[in-house]
């Protein structure tokens, strides 16, 4: 089980288990906003709800300048999977400006590919190839980027979750 977990503001910050945010709950360094009873946590003495939504007590500062590292999973998610120069399913990465040539590990220069294209594109560039890429690759954005773990929300998030 996840929970969500709310600034003091009530924006998203992150995922975490339920076992983690019951500690914060206990702790008090948060209260639960949503519970759910259905599947209590059993202590040695009580029973708890499990929390599914929690809000910290104190606002903890995120620099606005927060940008999300590139990764290879990032990129194949970024592109659903699909090849940048084909569309069939991608399972590796590609440098569209080589990095033989000067290209860079950014989110505009890494697409999704499948390992075909992959080989035949070898290090040349698409225009070298005569291919063209069927989207421009570009740095992704949302909640679902920003807040770590949101990839799977539940229903009980979505009112918190449309707020950012």
């Amino acid at each position: 089980m996840r929970t969500l977990v709310l600034n003091a503001g009530f924006e998203p910050l992150a995922v975490v288990s339920d076992r983690r945010a019951l500690v914060l709950v206990m702790t008090q360094k948060a209260t639960v906003v949503s519970a759910d009873a259905d599947h209590p946590v059993l202590g040695a003495t009580i029973a708890y709800d499990r929390p599914s939504v929690i809000v910290l007590t104190r606002y903890v500062r995120i620099p606005h300048g927060r940008t999300i590292p590139v990764s290879r999973r990032g990129v194949l998610r970024r592109d659903a999977h699909h090849c940048a120069y084909c569309g069939r399913s991608a399972t590796t990465i590609d440098h569209v400006q080589p990095r033989s040539r000067g290209g860079a590990d950014s989110w505009e220069n890494l697409v999704a590919c499948c390992l075909k294209c992959n080989n035949l594109k070898s290090d040349r560039t698409p225009a070298e190839m005569g291919w063209v890429l069927r989207w421009t690759p570009k740095a992704p954005h949302g909640v679902g980027w920003v807040v770590r773990g949101v990839e799977r929300p539940q229903r009980e998030w979505d009112e918190f979750l449309a707020a950012a």
